[in-house]
């Protein structure tokens, strides 16, 4: 009943939110224990050169896919990028063998069970979410 309430929730909050006013919330996991990170923090953890949060806890980096409209806004509004430009990093870390990538999701609610499953998690929502095993990142 829990899943198919949160599916409920998103696919109204889709409905109720026109296109071009969703907005974008960076989301970890409770355990990276930080309530903010600068654009350029935010920057190294999604280009994949920042690997643990500040209390030592490794990261794990989750992201839609390069066409979601809430991936392209992301990248935009929070990080200062195109997705274009973080897929171009994240191939040349990738065929050059000297780091990894993001693990792609393929759609919020996806994002949001990996979240919250996941120690360590960052990720992004169309909405804040209030639960105890996440927290709202704000970037400065």
């Amino acid at each position: 009943m829990g899943r198919s309430l949160k599916a409920l929730t998103l696919l109204i909050l889709s409905l109720v939110s026109p296109s071009g006013s969703t907005q974008v919330f960076l989301i970890a996991h409770e355990s990276a224990e930080i309530a903010s990170l600068t654009r350029n923090e935010a920057r190294l953890f999604f280009t994949m050169r920042l690997k643990n949060w500040p209390n030592g806890t490794l990261t794990k980096v989750y992201v839609l896919n390069d066409n979601h409209e809430l991936h392209r806004r992301f990248a935009n509004e929070i990080l200062g990028l195109y997705p274009y430009q973080l897929r171009r990093v994240w191939d040349r870390q990738l065929f050059s063998g000297t780091g990894q990538i993001p693990i792609t999701v393929t759609n919020e609610q996806e994002m949001l069970d990996r979240l919250q499953s996941t120690p360590g998690a960052v990720g992004y929502l169309s909405h804040k979410i209030e639960h105890s095993a996440l927290r709202v990142i704000e970037v400065q």
